[in-house]
C-alpha cells in the first residue's frame, strides 16, 4: 500500500492524479477536509500537529511519499513510519537540498539525513521551482497590472511543471529499481521572469512585464501578504540562490524517467492561460 501525503497540495494532486492512471492504488492523507480523489484512492486523515493520527494512517504501508509545506514535522514522520513497519520513503525534497547557505536545502537535507540514518529504503525528489508559482503567487499582479515582481534579477531558472513531478512520483512508487536514488528535477530549459513575460504576452495578447525589485522590497511585500517573516527571509535567500546561478541547470532526469522531454513553460502558458485573464 502506498500512503500520499499532502494530496491536496500542487504536486501530490498531481501525483494523485498518475498513481490513478496507471491504475494504483493508494491512501491520500488529508488535514482537516477529505479531497477530491481519482478512483483508486481512499482518503485518510493526516495531521503532522496530531501524533495520534500518524499511527493509523500509516498501518499496513509499504511505501510512503513524504511532503509537507513546513518540511520540520517531516522527521516525526519518519520515525512513526519505522516504527509502522514501513519499507520506503519517497520524499519530496528541493533542488540543491545538499546546497551550503541555502535556506530551504538545509531544511529539507536535514530530513533527507533522517530518512538515511533511519535505515528505510529511500528516494528524494529535488525538483527546481515550479511554474504553477507563476499562477499560485504572480496571478494577481499580472491580472490587475500585467506585471511580474521579483528580486531574482536576470537569473534563469529551469523551472519544472508540477504535472512533471506528479508523473516521476508515480513512477517511482509504482516500479523497482529507484532505491537509493536522488532525482533533480527540472524542466527543459532554463529562463528568466522577462523570458516568462515575453511568453505570457504573446499567449494572453498583452503586454505582461518584469519588474525587479529588491530584496529588501520583496520582503516587505511578502510578510504584507501574511508570510510569517522566517518563511520570508528563506524566499530572499532563495532568490539570492537563483542571482548566483545555481539554479540555472537543466537535468536529464525528467525525461530519462518518463521517456518523453519535461514539459515546457509555453505550453504550460497556453495550458494555463485562463489563470492570468
Amino acid at each position: 500500500m502506498i500512503l500520499l501525503t499532502g494530496a491536496s497540495g500542487t504536486v501530490g494532486t498531481e501525483v494523485a492524479k498518475a498513481l490513478s492512471a496507471r491504475g494504483a492504488a493508494f491512501r491520500a492523507g488529508y488535514r482537516t477536509h477529505p479531497p477530491s480523489l481519482p478512483s483508486g484512492a481512499t482518503a485518510v486523515q493526516l495531521d503532522y500537529e496530531r501524533p495520534d493520527t500518524l499511527a493509523p494512517a500509516l498501518r499496513g504501508v509499504e511505501t510512503l511519499f513524504l511532503l509537507s509545506s513546513t518540511v520540520a514535522p517531516e522527521v516525526a514522520v519518519v520515525r512513526e513510519a519505522r516504527a509502522a513497519g514501513v519499507k520506503r520513503i519517497v520524499k519530496l525534497s528541493v533542488w540543491g537540498a545538499p546546497l551550503p547557505g541555502f535556506t530551504f536545502g538545509s531544511w529539507h537535507h536535514a530530513v533527507e539525513q533522517a530518512i538515511e540514518q533511519s535505515g528505510l529504503a529511500w528516494t528524494f525528489l529535488r525538483p527546481n521551482g515550479f511554474m504553477q508559482n507563476v499562477i499560485t503567487y504572480m496571478a494577481g499582479t499580472i491580472k490587475a497590472q500585467g506585471a511580474i515582481y521579483s528580486s531574482i534579477g536576470d537569473a534563469k531558472v529551469s523551472s519544472v511543471d508540477a504535472r512533471d513531478i506528479g508523473a516521476v512520483g508515480a513512477t517511482v512508487l509504482t516500479e523497482p529499481g529507484h532505491e537509493g536514488r536522488a532525482y533533480d528535477l527540472s524542466g527543459p530549459e532554463a529562463l528568466g521572469y522577462h523570458d516568462v513575460a515575453s511568453t505570457l504576452s504573446e499567449v494572453l495578447g498583452r503586454e505582461v512585464k518584469y519588474v525587479p525589485i529588491t530584496d529588501d522590497e520583496y520582503k516587505r511585500a511578502a510578510v504584507g501578504a501574511g508570510t510569517p517573516e522566517a518563511y520570508a527571509d528563506a524566499l530572499v535567500n532563495l532568490n539570492r540562490n537563483y542571482r548566483e546561478g545555481k539554479f540555472a541547470r537543466v537535468s536529464p532526469h525528467v525525461g530519462a524517467l518518463l521517456g518523453r522531454e519535461p514539459g515546457a513553460f509555453a505550453q504550460f502558458a497556453r495550458d494555463h492561460a485562463g489563470a492570468w485573464r
